[in-house]
């Protein structure tokens, strides 16, 4: 599904980013770039697949970002894919959210991703083909209680999306940008929560399970390839019908 295109993953060592990482190498990249702040929990799939190269990479660091495109972009004088999955969260009631919380959310999920799109776009634009897929959340559509920055972000790459899959196609450059919103994932970050609070989430979702990282790495893969070259400023829930 994605023969001879150059891929980029931000968030790409662990969880939902991995599995995003090892679909696309399994599905006929001819390379994946796993862009992460922590690349040595990565370095396995280096490892693993020949189409995997591993990046150290904060994407809050524009000149760090520069560097990595002008190398993936000197090597293969393209790049198809870009996934903004880097993300991170800081939950808390708004009475109690510090300021530092709040901006490193905002700076990490909502510019993190800006910076990465607006470095990548202008080489899509000028290959004249591209897919952005941005990794958004049901609390981006539908909000939750002690998420007021992690929504915020999640909301605002909703409407950016929106906007860039106008303002790159308006020159006739079939360059798409799409978002996915996931619902109840089994991830690192969730695996280990109290077992009620687990039971909870599944009776939440008419599906009556969580999903599983790849439940979302198949809808970002879809996207991501040609099957999906007429479908652009979309968000994709997949969420077990937990959002109707």
């Amino acid at each position: 599904m994605l023969t001879n295109k150059i891929c980029i993953v931000t968030g790409g060592a662990q969880g939902i980013g991995r599995c995003i990482v090892e679909t696309f190498a399994k599905h006929g990249a001819a390379m994946v770039y796993a862009c992460d702040m922590n690349a040595q929990a990565a370095e396995e799939l280096q490892e693993t697949y020949s189409n995997v190269r591993v990046k150290q990479l904060n994407v809050c660091d524009r000149a760090a970002i520069q560097s990595l495109i002008e190398e993936v972009h000197a090597d293969h004088g393209k790049i198809d894919v870009l996934v903004n999955n880097a993300g991170v969260t800081r939950d808390n009631l708004l009475d109690r959210m510090s300021e530092d919380d709040w901006d490193i959310v905002l700076n990490v999920n909502l510019k993190g991703v800006f910076n990465m799109t607006q470095a990548i776009a202008p080489i899509m634009i000028d290959n004249g083909v591209g897919s952005i897929i941005t990794m958004s959340s049901v609390v981006g559509t539908d909000g939750n209680i002690g998420q007021s920055n992690y929504g915020a972000t999640k909301g605002g790459v909703i409407a950016m999306t929106k906007g860039w899959a106008k303002e790159f196609s308006r020159k006739g450059a079939q360059v798409r940008a799409n978002c996915v919103a996931p619902g109840f994932i089994e991830t690192p970050m969730t695996i280990d929560l109290p077992e009620k609070v687990l039971t909870h989430m599944k009776s939440k979702t008419p599906l009556g399970r969580m999903g599983k990282p790849e439940d979302i790495a198949n809808g970002v893969l879809f996207l991501a390839s040609d099957n999906a070259s007429f479908i652009t400023g979309q968000t994709l829930k997949i969420d077990g019908g937990l959002v109707i």
